[in-house]
């Protein structure tokens, strides 16, 4: 998308608190979204549960993710960064090695490198096991990822490593729906 969008605030419209924040509040507390995803882990890592909702905005999406039961990072730094993908597969099913594998790789129609991506995300933050995120993208809209995969990561991913960003074993998957 190119050029300036209705409604989103720039430089030129700003004076002080936004509008669009407290907009974008009342679509993730009231509003339905067109899809989402029901986030799980297998094996060791079955105790994460979670959401993620995509609304329709701006011509792209507004994501917004609360996952629980991720391994936590203890400690005086505490928190971790974990990779969060779209992938192009369409099951949350693999194998005894990749209990996801067959959510394929990174979610990408335009063949881009990594991390232009379709479906890369900003990394989860995790803090005491919970991880909530909402940001907007317009790399795609959310009837374009019906019956794609969300994947949450072992590791942060580096945004650098081809062909993924090197994050690691995929530890939950999300079929996304429509709602």
């Amino acid at each position: 998308m190119s050029g300036k969008m209705a409604g989103i605030l720039s430089c030129d419209n700003f004076s002080g608190i936004s509008g669009n924040m407290e907009m974008l509040l009342h679509m993730i507390q009231n509003g339905k979204p067109e899809a989402y995803a029901l986030v799980y882990g297998k094996a060791r890592m079955d105790c994460i549960c979670g959401n993620v909702l995509l609304y329709p905005l701006w011509g792209g999406t507004l994501v917004a993710a609360e996952i629980a039961g991720l391994p936590a990072k203890e400690g005086a730094c505490g928190g971790s960064f974990l990779g969060f993908h779209i992938h192009g597969g369409e099951a949350c099913s693999g194998t005894a090695d990749d209990a996801f594998a067959d959510a394929d790789g990174h979610f990408n129609p335009a063949g881009c490198e990594h991390p232009f991506h379709a479906g890369d995300f900003p990394p989860l933050l995790e803090n005491h096991g919970y991880a909530l995120s909402v940001f907007y993208t317009d790399r795609f809209t959310p009837e374009e990822v019906v019956g794609r995969t969300v994947i949450i990561h072992a590791m942060a991913d580096d945004f650098r490593t081809q062909p993924s960003g090197n994050s690691g074993m995929k530890i939950a998957c999300g079929k996304i729906m429509s709602a």
